[in-house]
């Protein structure tokens, strides 16, 4: 192990106990504030276990840190939820994207201004991990992407202390790399307002599978946070039910104005969705899965659940009915599953694989009855057809799960209240 580590190099790791055992992931590091001008002291690491459980990894205890991974010298661990103290701050979450400025290393020369894009700690002679390199991106008037150097600690003002000036461009592309569960995760650590802040920076499409996977009350604050036409463009890019579920925790009065400022083609399945009773095939399904007519061939058939925008579940299988190819559609003839379209030759037609020996749901079946079908045959996704029989959309095992499980699951102070 080297002397000099970069921590944000370490986001995203994988831990691993003197067994080679994996205990989890690194998410960032804590460093220490001194009463003294000495700089602050890096004394652990944050890893985040199985369930999204954070747990405090004592600097000490780690053996080895390069760019594949963190090892640890013993298997003991303390699994009890990290809490920041109070005068301890988080490199990733506290320090990352923080304007600052540095002086120069000499009288005769000027401050430059700029944004933090790493820290760098040593290794002194008392063994302690102390933060002395910062890794700055100058303010440029000239060009878009100013210059990046490293400047000593003791020359940086500004990294510590409270701050109004602290952006989200090198914090969003840590979290870039995680997915939508996991960064919905690690927002749930940020501060409200920084929060907020970090969620109203992603694009809308990253956005909106990001809400997906936060608790309600975290979803109704972050979009109250957004001026309501960009609210409206999230809602467009979630999928048709979480967008429902979501608008359903907001006043009527704002649901109307949201309904009204989408697409109307990407509200009509909404509104449809929220007229639905709750715990129910129609509320809780999904509008859009994977339709095709019964002469669509094979090969076109796989060309559409290799779209990789679609969920696992929902391109599992291909739901064949009569035209029109989206919901509501004319009658409803069967599904295929995609490990038969891969058994099958490319210019079949699908019309001659559908399995039609399963009765569809209607939308007023419960969430107990579905849950008990789908388990009877092992499915991972149902279709949901009106009085007529035509195809309103599909309940997956996801969207059971999610309905099924206690309201607050995704909320992981509510999980861990419970954790011993």
């Amino acid at each position: 192990m080297g002397t000099r580590v970069y921590l944000a190099r370490l986001a995203g790791l994988p831990v691993f106990d003197p067994n080679g055992d994996r205990v989890g992931r690194v998410r960032d590091a804590v460093v220490r504030l001194r009463t003294t001008n000495r700089p602050p002291q890096v004394v652990g690491l944050v890893a985040e276990m199985a369930l999204r459980r954070r747990i405090f990894l004592p600097i000490g205890r780690v053996t080895s840190m390069d760019a594949d991974a963190v090892v640890l010298g013993t298997g003991s661990l303390n699994l009890r939820r990290f809490e920041k103290r109070q005068n301890e701050l988080l490199v990733l979450e506290d320090l990352l994207d923080r304007r600052v400025t540095v002086v120069p290393e000499h009288d005769d020369g000027r401050d430059h201004a700029g944004t933090v894009l790493d820290i760098g700690m040593e290794l002194n002679r008392n063994t302690e991990w102390i933060i002395t390199r910062v890794a700055v991106r100058e303010h440029s008037r000239l060009t878009r992407r100013g210059h990046v150097y490293q400047a000593e600690f003791d020359r940086v003002r500004g990294l510590i202390g409270p701050t109004e000036t602290q952006g989200t461009a090198n914090l969003i592309a840590l979290l870039d790399q995680m997915r939508p569960a996991d960064m919905a995760n690690a927002l749930q650590d940020l501060p409200d307002a920084r929060r907020n802040e970090v969620a109203a920076a992603l694009d809308d499409r990253r956005l909106a599978d990001v809400l997906e996977e936060l608790p309600e009350h975290d979803q109704v604050e972050i979009l109250a946070g957004l001026d309501r036409e960009r609210a409206a463009d999230v809602l467009e890019r979630m999928d048709p039910d979480d967008a429902a579920d979501l608008l359903a925790e907001l006043p009527k009065t704002e649901q109307a104005v949201l309904l009204d400022l989408m697409e109307p083609e990407e509200a009509a399945p909404v509104r449809q969705l929220m007229n639905y009773r709750p715990g129910t095939a129609g509320s809780v399904m999904t509008s859009e899965p994977v339709i095709l007519t019964p002469d669509t061939t094979v090969a076109e058939a796989l060309a559409r659940i290799r779209n990789p925008e679609l969920s696992p579940v929902v391109a599992a299988q291909v739901f064949v009915a009569r035209a029109p190819a989206a919901t509501p559609t004319g009658k409803y003839l069967g599904m295929v599953h995609f490990q038969r379209l891969l058994r099958e030759p490319p210019a079949s037609i699908v019309g001659g694989l559908v399995d039609s020996g399963i009765d569809p749901l209607r939308t007023e079946t419960g969430l107990l009855e579905i849950t008990q079908r789908m388990a009877t045959y092992d499915l991972v996704a149902m279709p949901v057809v009106d009085s007529t029989n035509r195809l309103l959309g599909a309940v997956t095992v996801d969207d059971v799960l999610d309905h099924s499980l206690p309201r607050d699951w995704r909320d992981r102070d509510a999980h861990d209240e419970g954790a011993v």
